[in-house]
């Protein structure tokens, strides 16, 4: 079975917790509350679009990352936008991309991302920024 879902917007990146000591000296560390509100956008993004609908077995995960075109790009590299041939290089990482995406759907379209055994991520430009995420079931052969 293959899942598809798109998440509007820019794409956004895993943020480090911060960490810090509380009244009794004990460390704690606090999730950014941009993180929380993206994780939460992917989670309703999957449920209103699969519910419950939870993937078994090794997974294999694709996820394109659409950057916004900067207003400053000059025709040359607009053109070169179009032709393919200019990739994003600013952040967010591609790994934390993943990682934030990945994370949000633990336990939900998944049981656990440790599931995934093979993962593609590319970064792109567009006029509509988005990252489309795509979840494959592969096929083992049972012996």
């Amino acid at each position: 079975m293959n899942i598809r879902f798109v998440i509007p917007g820019e794409p956004k990146g895993k943020a480090r917790p911060r960490v810090f000591t509380n009244n009794q000296g004990r460390r704690q560390a606090i999730t950014p509350k941009e993180t929380l509100s993206y994780e939460n956008l992917v989670k309703w993004v999957y449920q209103n679009t699969y519910g419950a609908r939870k993937l078994e077995g090794e997974l294999e995960a694709r996820i394109v990352a659409m950057y916004s075109i900067p207003k400053s790009m000059t025709k040359k590299n607009r053109q070169l936008i179009e032709e393919g041939k200019l990739h994003p290089t600013k952040k967010p990482d591609l790994d934390n991309v993943a990682k934030i995406v990945l994370d949000s759907l633990n336990g939900i379209a998944y049981s656990d991302d440790s599931q995934i055994v093979k993962l593609n991520i590319e970064k792109h430009y567009s006029e509509n920024p988005r990252v489309e995420v795509t979840l494959y079931e592969v096929d083992v052969e049972k012996k």
